[in-house]
């Protein structure tokens, strides 16, 4: 299980994503720079110890309406190889030293390890304490799972932000899509799109203190008509 560490972070997490949410095609925020808020998330482990994984959702209030983001993240202790692309900053750790922070949803260890989740072969863990399953994290996978070896490097290859999130899509019609700009899901309203084979979900706190749960990856095993 992967250890939190609690010490210094400089910058902050919430400091390099104020820089880099306005450069995302999905973010609503206003003209004055985001003003990010943590609201929620959940950690996967790296099987091999080495790469941090991180889904962190933040609030922001600078827009004309509070907006809610579902931000992946994976930290490691070294570039990785033919990601520039993809890096949201660096910043120092009190404990591991220099992290380089890289959007997940490009980053190959998170991508395999969400594939995992959704197929139920890894759990989701708390945010912010070591070795504490999160039980509120929900994960769905109906029909054939996929082959995770086979999708991982084809689907971070592919990864496409748009309006609303993240589409990550393999030859083979696989397609794993994130919600970035996340939309509570009403009790008495269907979770999933009716031709969604996959999915993980969860909580987080508005702005204003209520608790809303939302999807944040949904899992096609088939082309989409």
């Amino acid at each position: 299980m992967a250890v939190i560490h609690h010490t210094v972070l400089k910058p902050t997490k919430l400091e390099l994503l104020t820089s880099w949410l306005p450069t995302r095609p999905w973010y609503v925020g206003g003209a004055g720079g985001p003003e990010p808020a943590k609201a929620g998330g959940f950690r996967l482990d790296d099987p091999q110890g080495e790469v941090g994984i991180e889904f962190m959702v933040v609030t922001d209030t600078a827009g004309p309406h509070p907006a809610a983001y579902l931000v992946p993240l994976t930290y490691r202790g070294a570039p990785l190889e033919g990601a520039e692309h993809a890096l949201v900053g660096t910043m120092e750790h009190g404990v591991l030293g220099r992290r380089w922070v890289y959007d997940g949803c490009q980053d190959p260890v998170l991508v395999a390890q969400l594939l995992a989740l959704i197929e139920g072969r890894v759990q989701a863990q708390a945010q912010s304490t070591s070795d504490t399953p999160d039980r509120e994290v929900t994960r769905s996978c109906t029909g054939d799972a996929p082959t995770t070896s086979f999708l991982t490097a084809r689907l971070t290859a592919s990864a496409v932000d748009d309006r609303d999130g993240t589409e990550l899509a393999a030859p083979n019609g696989t397609t794993l899509r994130l919600r970035r700009l996340l939309t509570p899901v009403p009790d008495d309203e269907p979770l999933l799109p009716p031709e969604a084979t996959g999915h993980v979900a969860g909580p987080w706190l508005t702005p204003a203190g209520t608790r809303e749960r939302s999807l944040f990856a949904v899992l096609f095993t088939a082309p989409r008509t």
